[in-house]
């Protein structure tokens, strides 16, 4: 397929995502994996700001990318961090550059195997949600094409999050963040035990949760918790 359909599927996929009790979570996780699929970077991760006014590490593509944004959290250091605060997207960074900006943050990303960073705003006009970052094993450098693109793809993610009614309602959008970052903590508690019990590594741990919540239409945060309680097995996520 082109890139040119693969790019249809992919808004056309967003937007059935687009209902009343749209799931969060995993819009964000959809938004990863289809920037790494239409980009052809190696990785993509997603910060958002809580209602706080804080950061957390929301969805990723992978379990290093996840460590990664931890690591630039607590660290107060990254692209990540300054494309949030400016609203603006930071790409093409040399190597040389990144190591000068952020010399703590490129020794992490660079010991889990990535060279090569960009990222681009969650934002709605003025309104900065969060940031996406894309991570690449090489020197990738991204064209006008792939910026407008990916730049696309995050503003389409961001206004379903936002939706009308949350523009107005700024509890009701205080109210969905956060439902999406608590969610987040049951994800990952519930590949950590899905992990320990059954062998198998988080990443295939997170893909029979994802294909579960998508297959039966439950919710990432209550297959989580199912799991957790121990009311789910590999066994029933693979059926």
């Amino acid at each position: 397929m082109s890139r040119e359909g693969r790019l249809s599927r992919v808004f056309v996929e967003l937007a059935d995502t687009l209902v009343d009790d749209f799931d969060a979570l995993d819009i964000l996780h959809l938004l990863t994996e289809r920037c790494v699929e239409l980009l052809e970077i190696d990785a993509a991760g997603i910060i958002l700001s809580d209602q706080r006014g804080g950061l957390q590490s929301i969805a990723s593509t992978t379990h290093e990318v996840g460590l990664i944004e931890i690591f630039v959290l607590q660290n107060s250091e990254g692209p990540c961090l300054d494309c949030f605060r400016s609203g603006d997207p930071i790409v093409n960074i040399t190597f040389e550059e990144s190591q000068r900006r952020w010399p703590m943050f490129t020794a992490a990303s660079t010991a889990l195997g990535y060279r090569t960073t960009h990222a681009l705003p969650l934002r709605l006009r003025n309104e900065v949600i969060g940031a996406m970052n894309f991570f690449s094993v090489g020197e990738t450098e991204l064209n006008t094409e792939d910026l407008a693109l990916g730049q696309a793809l995050a503003d389409v993610s961001t206004i379903a999050l936002l939706q009308a009614r949350a523009v107005h309602e700024k509890d009701l959008l205080a109210e969905q963040l956060q439902y999406a970052l608590n969610s987040r903590v049951l994800v990952e508690q519930a590949k950590g035990v899905l992990a320990e019990r059954f062998k198998i590594d988080v990443e295939e741990a997170f893909t029979h949760l994802r294909s579960f919540s998508r297959r039966h239409r439950v919710p990432l945060s209550e297959v989580a918790s199912r799991v957790i309680a121990g009311t789910l097995t590999v066994a029933d996520l693979e059926r």
